[in-house]
């Protein structure tokens, strides 16, 4: 007679099934890319050989029409062989004439991207920039277009910034390299009165396209964010963690010229992040004080003596963002799929804040700096709730997601669970202290 067979333990069944998925869908990831460097390899040698057949017989542009018609005739099931599409290819062979070149790189991309970038750009030093940015952040051909029409390539890094002095190397180039001089906010539609607050709510409404043209790495914690520092109510407009720079970063935004005082109110509100917020791990906060225009001079001399990092861009508000790349946008559902990092990093904030208020009131000494600090100041007081020893454990699992280091969609799940219980019951506890 047969054992019967026991049921798997929850957890041990979840984290087999999440591995297995992730497995899948990198396998069948894999068998996708192949397929279509196979294809851009192709389509190369195909561009190759018209283009050195015309060159040395002499052919003109007919011989394109005859050899779509013969090769579709031979070939009826495979698309891809119209006359304009292998004019394409030759086109293609002809920008990038380096094999090793494109079965390195642009064999990772789309056929279309690739007719996009020899359509767009002529100057070859651009169409390896866009190339590179496009691999690297997986932007659909939309996105990619919208890049090169925005002209990204010479906004990326130009913004006025002090970093070289406040942040240690390779962090200051890494930061340098992501912030843009101007940032393009072409998916609002506000006239030349608008206010701060019609700004900061504009982007707001459409924060996926905010993050699109701030970059990879961003993560939204919260707009207007509240800070208390001596009794008194700061509010800073957009607060973001950039999960490759592990740190945070604090945008303010002007309706006007750029003023030495600004540089100064960034500079105090850095020192309140990176107290109340910062964890010890995590590297120093940026400011990015985004402006309606500046004078180079006046913000060289405004940061040359702040001892915070931060940077001065500008931004350009035009008519809306184009039909096409609403589409390819993602959800708020497929950003929290793709990237449950940026969940738990608010919720991590969002827990720490809530701690720091509730302990306010019984510490006469210096506050701790890490949450894991915090948590045990909480427990020493004997007002943590009972579940503190629980999220402890979930509590390394949000620090791996606020250092961007990768994590099992099982895990990211288990941590979400616990730190958000552990959340309402630390407002139960306040609510009830305060009442």
């Amino acid at each position: 007679m047969t054992a019967p067979v026991s049921a798997p333990e929850d957890g041990g069944y979840a984290s087999l099934l999440a591995e297995l998925k992730e497995r899948i869908r990198t396998a069948r990831l894999k068998a996708a890319v192949a397929v279509n460097r196979e294809l851009i390899l192709l389509y190369w040698s195909i561009g190759r050989d018209i283009l050195a057949r015309q060159t040395a017989e002499g052919w003109g542009a007919r011989i394109i029409d005859r050899l779509a018609a013969d090769l579709r005739r031979d070939f009826p099931e495979m698309t891809g062989l119209s006359p304009r599409n292998l004019k394409y290819m030759r086109a293609f062979a002809e920008a990038f004439p380096d094999e090793e070149f494109v079965q390195q790189v642009v064999a990772q991309l789309p056929w279309g991207h690739n007719v996009k970038l020899v359509e767009a750009l002529k100057d070859p030093t651009e169409r390896l920039w866009y190339a590179h940015q496009a691999i690297e952040h997986g932007w659909s051909r939309n996105v990619l277009a919208h890049q090169i029409e925005s002209q990204l390539h010479r906004r990326q890094g130009k913004a006025l910034t002090n970093f070289a002095r406040t942040l240690p190397a390779p962090q200051s180039d890494l930061a340098q390299e992501l912030i843009k001089d101007p940032y393009s906010f072409d998916f609002l539609a506000l006239g030349p009165e608008m206010t701060e607050r019609e700004l900061e709510r504009g982007l707001l409404e459409h924060l996926r396209a905010l993050i699109l043209e701030l970059g990879k790495g961003f993560a939204f914690v919260g707009s207007q964010y509240h800070l208390e520092v001596a009794e008194q109510d700061f509010y800073l407009d957009l607060l973001f963690y950039h999960l490759r720079l592990r740190c945070f970063i604090v945008v303010e935004l002007k309706i006007e010229e750029f003023k030495p005082e600004f540089a100064g109110k960034m500079n105090f509100y850095l020192s309140a992040v990176d107290d109340q917020l910062r964890h010890e791990t995590d590297a120093p906060s940026i400011g990015i004080i985004l402006c309606k225009g500046k004078n180079e001079v006046i913000v060289e001399y405004a940061l040359r003596d702040s001892t915070k990092p931060m940077g001065v861009a500008e931004y350009r508000v035009s008519a809306a963002l184009p039909e096409p790349l609403q589409t390819e946008l993602p959800t708020v559902a497929e950003f929290a799929r793709e990237f449950p990092l940026i969940s738990l990093v608010k919720l991590r904030i969002e827990v720490e804040r809530e701690i720091r208020l509730l302990i306010n009131s019984d510490m006469e000494a210096e506050r701790p700096v890490g949450l894991g600090s915090v948590l045990e100041e909480v427990q020493r007081l004997g007002i943590a709730p009972q579940s503190a020893d629980r999220f402890r454990i979930a509590l390394q699992t949000m620090n791996r997601a606020a250092h961007g280091l990768d994590l099992s969609e099982a895990d990211a799940t288990q941590a979400t669970e616990i730190a958000t219980a552990f959340l309402a019951e630390l407002r139960a506890l306040r609510d009830g202290r305060s009442g």
